[in-house]
Order: C-alpha cells, then sequence, then structure tokens
C-alpha cells in the first residue's frame, strides 16, 4: 500500500500541486498588498478627496472595490504568464 501511495504521489505530481497551491495563496496576498497599498494610493488622486477607495461607487456599483479587484486579477494573470513562460524556458512542465 506504501508503494502504490509513492506511485500515486509520482504520476499526479501531488507534492508540485501542493507547493503550487500554497505559493499561490501567498502570492494572491502580495499582490493584494501591492494593489491596497501602493496602486490604489495613486489612484484614488483621480477621485474625490471625502471618499476611501474600497467605497467609491457610481450608482449603486462599487467601482472602487471593482477597480482594486481588476488590477489585483491582472497582476496576478501577468506573473503566472512570467512563470510559466520561465519554467516552460528551462523545461520544466
Amino acid at each position: 500500500m506504501l508503494e502504490e501511495f509513492k506511485d500515486f504521489i509520482k504520476k499526479y505530481k501531488v507534492l508540485g500541486l501542493a507547493v503550487a497551491f500554497i505559493m499561490a495563496q501567498y502570492l494572491g496576498a502580495l499582490v493584494q498588498s501591492l494593489v491596497n497599498n501602493l496602486v490604489m494610493p495613486l489612484v484614488t488622486f483621480f477621485l474625490p478627496s471625502e471618499i476611501p477607495w474600497e467605497e467609491f461607487t457610481l450608482w449603486v456599483l462599487r467601482i472602487g472595490a471593482f477597480i482594486g479587484d481588476l488590477i489585483t486579477f491582472i497582476i496576478v494573470a501577468f506573473v503566472i504568464f512570467l512563470l510559466v513562460k520561465y519554467t516552460a524556458k528551462l523545461g520544466i512542465d
């Protein structure tokens, strides 16, 4: 049974998946911090000063929160693209 378990780990590359999952969690937190603490304060120059960017709305739509999430998504997608491109260049699947 132990050999079967080892084969399962190797066949489905479970360790790599676990590492990727954990790294993705921390990458997401890091990018969220980047957006919240560095990017969005710059965006606030274009918003009315009395409203925090997270609470900026247009009618009933929470535009500020959406823009923050959109910027986070774009940065995460770009970092993943760079990682995939780099690992492919190294011959890592």
